[in-house]
């Protein structure tokens, strides 16, 4: 399992750079967010890669839950690696989203459907 530190202090990413943390607020407490300890589920692969520290937000508006990869280096495992590609702060940047979606409301949310994966009402559906 990943480091786990409280109290530091956080800096936000405002450049796109490997070893940057990446930050976002959750609108709940470090004991919801954390239970016993454990991360978030779509965090959890990512364990022993990343560092994560969590802070109170300011205004009492949850949580800052923020994490970089360790030693500053992007070297994120197996699929985490391949899907990544040039930019691993994206990657984190959406796992961060997925944490938070997950935790304020129970499911990962996704956008509608391409165009071309819906059936269109001026043609048929074509079986299979």
């Amino acid at each position: 399992m990943g480091r786990l530190t409280r109290g530091a202090v956080i800096l936000a990413a405002t450049a796109a750079g490997s070893g940057r943390w990446q930050v976002v607020t959750v609108g709940v407490t470090a004991a919801e967010l954390l239970p016993d300890g454990r991360w978030p589920e779509p965090l959890r692969p990512l364990a022993g890669a990343v560092e994560l520290d969590l802070r109170p937000a300011p205004g009492g508006r949850g949580t800052e839950l923020a994490v970089r990869p360790l030693g500053g280096l992007a070297a994120l495992p197996g699929m985490a690696a391949h899907l990544v590609g040039n930019d691993p702060d994206g990657y984190l940047r959406q796992v961060l989203r997925a944490v938070r979606q997950l935790v304020e409301t129970g499911e990962v949310l996704r956008a509608d459907r391409p165009a071309v994966e819906r059936p269109a009402p001026d043609r048929p559906v074509v079986p299979g």
